[in-house]
């Protein structure tokens, strides 16, 4: 069986198809994964064996740059336009096609998939572009709701208008250029009917009734047997357990002085630090040993080993830190984050912070109560229910569903 896993976004969007990749080809499946052309992405699969093919452009340059709202329609048309010749090279003969990350990149698999007759599969890694009458979707830059609008309804009528002004252009010039109708919602076309809701049920769950009932698989994660640096070690070694603070695919174009913040109030809460530089370019203020910076590290060996994480709230991050047992800070930037801020405090295994410019007050603040031994005791807790088969369900459904 061949299945291809098709993406375009950041880290979180690449690194759960890594942990699906290889439970697939364990079962004896052949597996491709098609994902922006960042070095990390590439170097990532391939430590693990499995091939990719590179789509469109670097997103740490896209995600990096600055755009109007405006663009998003530009920018979407020429995603699909850029991804439709590679995906489709990639899928001839494969027997089901996996798409996630952005919404215009799903429009645009999906839409090969249709091409080659071969079926698919829509996933998520967050609920929140999900309709449910339990939560609002997401603004689009650009594109607000009208104030005063609060009923779930309404504000999902809404959402579907924004994607379609936003995407509905694009799409449709991509799939005329490879011979298939136009598509008159493009929300619902790229939702379906039975989509896949890659998270854990405890972390975020899918409340009911609702007009959707996705397939909730449990999160995708590949158990990491990569070693920490040596380095690493030693600072890890070399006294208490540090703050790790971490935004991931962030760019923190909010916060130029992030590192000098963070640095400041966990060295106020008498710990040492661990910066990992990642898309924002975190680094050390100064030579003191109390603070260590890391690039790519194996999060699961790490976090058990730290007093608390500091993130920007991405579900990946979000998850593994939860597994970890660690109490968490999360300063949201964009998107889905938000929620996983809420879900952090609503289940009392860290703290959220109120927007995504921390100052030194607020992060003190909101490291006051991840540092607390009940937020570790209630942290170690949660970290006992959270699933680790996700992985396995999903291949099984595909295996299964195809075969």
């Amino acid at each position: 069986m061949r299945v291809l896993l098709s993406t375009y976004g950041s880290r979180g969007d690449v690194e759960p198809l890594v942990g699906l990749a290889v439970r697939l080809r364990e079962f004896g499946a052949e597996v491709r994964v098609c994902a922006p052309p960042d070095e990390d992405f590439a170097r990532r699969l391939a430590g693990v064996g499995v091939p990719m093919t590179p789509v469109y452009q670097s997103a740490r340059a896209l995600t990096k740059a600055v755009h109007a709202p405006g663009d998003l329609p530009r920018r979407a048309a020429e995603l699909i336009a850029g991804q439709l010749d590679p995906l489709r090279e990639a899928g001839e003969g494969c027997d089901v096609l996996v798409a996630t990350g952005a919404m215009p990149a799903m429009a645009g698999a999906l839409s090969v998939a249709e091409k080659l007759g071969v079926p698919a599969v829509s996933v998520t890694f967050q609920q929140l572009t999900l309709p449910s009458p339990y939560h609002a979707p997401l603004a689009y830059p650009g594109r607000p709701f009208p104030p005063g609008v609060t009923d779930s309804r309404k504000l999902w009528e809404l959402d579907a208008e924004s994607v379609n002004a936003l995407f509905g252009e694009a799409l449709n010039t991509g799939r005329a250029s490879i011979g298939l109708p136009p598509v008159a919602d493009v929300r619902d076309y790229v939702v379906g009917d039975r989509p896949w809701l890659a998270t854990d049920p405890v972390l975020d769950p899918w409340l009911t009734p609702a007009d959707l009932d996705p397939v909730q698989t449990g999160a995708w994660i590949q158990p990491d047997e990569r070693p920490l640096d040596a380095g690493l070690l030693s600072f890890l070694d070399a006294g208490e357990p540090p703050v790790y603070v971490g935004f991931g695919s962030m760019p923190m174009h909010t916060s130029a002085d992030a590192a000098r913040v963070a640095i400041d109030a966990v060295r106020a809460q008498g710990r040492r630090v661990l910066l990992s530089h990642g898309w924002a370019d975190l680094s050390p203020i100064d030579g003191q040993a109390d603070c260590f910076a890391v690039g790519e590290a194996n999060h699961q060996a790490l976090f058990p080993r730290v007093a608390a994480v500091v993130h920007h709230g991405g579900a990946g991050t979000t998850t593994t830190a939860a597994r970890a047992g660690v109490p968490q800070v999360v300063v949201p930037q964009a998107v889905d984050q938000p929620y996983w801020a809420a879900r952090v405090t609503d289940l009392g295994i860290g703290a959220a912070h109120a927007g995504p410019t921390p100052t030194f007050a607020s992060l003190s603040a909101a490291l006051d109560t991840a540092l607390l031994p009940g937020t570790l005791a209630r942290a170690t807790a949660v970290a006992g229910t959270v699933r680790t088969d996700g992985t396995t369900v999903a291949a099984r459904l595909l295996l299964e569903g195809v075969g």
